[in-house]
């Protein structure tokens, strides 16, 4: 059973629809026992940083979300999912995020005629190395709706990047933490691949 982690600001059913497409059983949950008992948890996002956090905090999901980490099961962050694991975001610089992973999350330069939000497919260039990748084609296309991009503190946790304007820290990694800033969900047969890497360790 993988838990997706109902906190108000997630893109949950969309995430859900793509899990069940590849035969993975789900539920949509904020119950922190239901959470503990999963075999793997996603925590999606879109939105702002700071509300992500409140409603986190305000829940007692952040202390949850830790926990499972914590667990050693496999656990993915989507988008906003990836940001609120990290130290802060200069969308709300008051509020400090899960610090799961050291670094921060910065707003992406409009100089150079870039549009802000990114709204598209990118390329990334990958850590081969990251289960989530396992078997996927040589820079792979998947597709980012975003304003803010993560600047992580340690290299050696970035699991894949892509250039828009800036090098943008696209991917997060260490151990069973898995994050993203793209959306697996929404990226077609790569994304899927993706999320069937992430059944695969569910299942291990």
């Amino acid at each position: 059973m993988i838990a997706i982690i109902d906190y108000g600001a997630g893109n949950v059913h969309s995430v859900q629809k793509a899990l069940s497409y590849i035969g993975c059983e789900t539920v949509i949950t904020a119950d922190p026992a239901v959470i503990g008992k999963a075999d793997g948890v996603i925590l999606p996002g879109v939105g702002a940083f700071g509300d992500a956090m409140h409603s986190l905090t305000a829940s007692g999901l952040d202390t949850v979300a830790k926990e499972y980490i914590a667990s050693g099961r496999p656990f993915l962050g989507i988008c906003l999912g990836l940001q609120v694991l990290f130290e802060r975001s200069e969308e709300t610089p008051d509020v400090d995020g899960l610090s799961v992973f050291g670094g921060e999350i910065v707003k992406i330069p409009s100089d150079g005629g870039l549009k802000v939000p990114q709204i598209g497919w990118n390329a990334l260039d990958c850590n081969k190395d990251c289960p989530l990748f396992d078997g996927l084609p040589e820079n792979p296309y998947v597709y980012f709706v975003h304003s803010y991009y993560l600047k992580a503190a340690d290299p050696s946790v970035v699991a894949a990047t892509t250039r828009y304007g800036v090098e943008i820290h696209a991917a997060a990694w260490r151990g069973n933490c898995f994050a993203v800033q793209f959306h697996p969900e929404k990226s077609g047969d790569v994304g899927l691949a993706m999320l069937r890497n992430f059944r695969k360790l569910v299942e291990n």
